[in-house]
């Protein structure tokens, strides 16, 4: 006789429950059927989709991941969706102008370590990974038709940055109307009990329950999460160069973390860290008369988080010893030149600044320092000289000769 395999058990905790549902949220809908279930002690399917728009997960989009990872830390099924194929069409949400079309090379270029990444915040081992074209991808045009039925253009165009773009004159492509479409169609395919996502993403997570309604399912329940400024206080965004991605090295991250403005410490340890919400309203308090300590405190949560404790404390020693101390940080990323090897090329081909138009804005500041000589660059196509280059407040590369093959 097979022994039946073990349930997992669910926490219906009203503490926990209580947490899950408030802590760095925005949006519940609808918040009582949500309760119940979550109550009920039966096990929820809790989807999440997210297009590969880029090859770095930062730690605003983790935000939501880490939501989901709540979830499933309480029993229930996390579902991660990536979105290959609705990358292809291009999700309208919060933009002003039409969003370009990604290439299958970018899709793929994109996706190599992203499930490695996403990996590192939710139990791949308990939870189902899909990717959307397993669906969208095999729908007729027949098909595609009744799906487009459940919405009408009316509802399409209550879209607020649809309003926006018409009332500005720009036009909004049929395509565009497509994207809720079928993120809405991934609820339908995947019998989403739950679906979470960025507040930016509410519009499309409705979508799923009008989509749901249309084919006779069960609607939904929505949650969204607050959204997390990048380092500046500006939205997050890779061409802005105001992101902490998850794959940055303990060093990077710690840096990155410590250039954050001080009106975002409390914000931060909500969204990204397990630090309890008690005691962060206190490290809040203390942040207004020692805001760098508090901010030390962040950096290495963050870090242990995606490294561990031990990599979290050696990455505050290095930025110490290199900041406090008005030293170079150990373990400085090296990179091959040539004597004719420009300054720029070297920081572009390793990304130290996300583009030429930063570097030159670095460099017209007097931020970029060759700190063997103390000499500032002051032109981008300048030749790289051998030794550390200090990059804003705390970036350094090391220049080292090409070696002859």
């Amino acid at each position: 006789m097979n022994a039946k395999k073990k349930t997992k058990e669910i926490n219906t905790n009203p503490v926990d429950i209580e947490n899950l549902l408030n802590r760095g949220t925005e949006d519940v809908l609808v918040r009582e059927s949500l309760e119940k279930k979550l109550q009920s002690g039966k096990p929820l399917r809790i989807k999440l989709g997210v297009d590969p728009t880029s090859a770095h997960i930062h730690i605003g989009r983790a935000v939501v991941l880490r939501k989901l990872r709540a979830f499933q830390d309480m029993g229930h099924k996390a579902v991660f969706i990536v979105g290959d194929f609705t990358a292809k069409i291009g999700d309208p949400s919060d933009k002003l102008s039409k969003r370009p079309m990604l290439t299958d090379e970018d899709i793929v270029k994109n996706l190599k370590n992203y499930k490695e990444q996403v990996g590192s915040i939710i139990n791949l081992d308990e939870a189902e990974f899909h990717y959307n074209s397993e669906w969208l991808s095999k729908l007729t045009f027949k098909e595609i038709a009744e799906l487009s039925e459940s919405f009408s253009v009316a509802q399409m165009l209550s879209r607020r940055n649809f309003k926006d773009r018409i009332e500005s004159g720009d036009d909004i492509s049929l395509r565009e109307f497509l994207y809720p479409l079928m993120q809405g169609y991934d609820s339908v395919a995947i019998s989403a009990d739950v679906e979470l996502g960025g507040f930016d993403q509410l519009f499309n997570l409705k979508a799923g329950r009008v989509i749901q309604k249309h084919y006779g399912r069960l609607e939904q329940d929505i949650l969204t999460s607050q959204m997390l400024e990048g380092t500046d206080g500006r939205k997050m965004s890779s061409s802005w160069g105001n992101i902490i991605a998850i794959t940055d090295g303990p060093g990077d991250m710690y840096g990155k973390v410590m250039s954050l403005r001080d009106e975002l410490l409390e914000k931060y340890f909500l969204l990204t860290t397990d630090v309890s919400v008690d005691e962060i309203k206190q490290l809040s308090e203390d942040a207004k008369t020692n805001p760098k300590e508090i901010k030390m405190r962040l950096a290495r949560e963050i870090v242990a988080i995606y490294h561990n404790e031990e990599k979290a404390v050696s990455a505050e020693k290095n930025w110490e010893e290199a900041f406090s101390k008005g030293g170079v940080p150990e373990g400085v990323e090296e990179v091959e030149a040539t004597p004719e090897t420009k300054i720029a090329d070297v920081l572009l081909s390793k990304k130290v600044v996300a583009s030429k138009s930063e570097l030159r804005r670095l460099v017209e500041s007097g931020a970029v320092t060759h700190t063997d000589s103390g000499e500032k660059v002051l032109d981008i196509n300048k030749v790289a000289k051998i030794g550390i280059y200090k990059i804003g407040k705390r970036r350094f590369i090391k220049i080292v000769v090409k070696k002859q093959k």
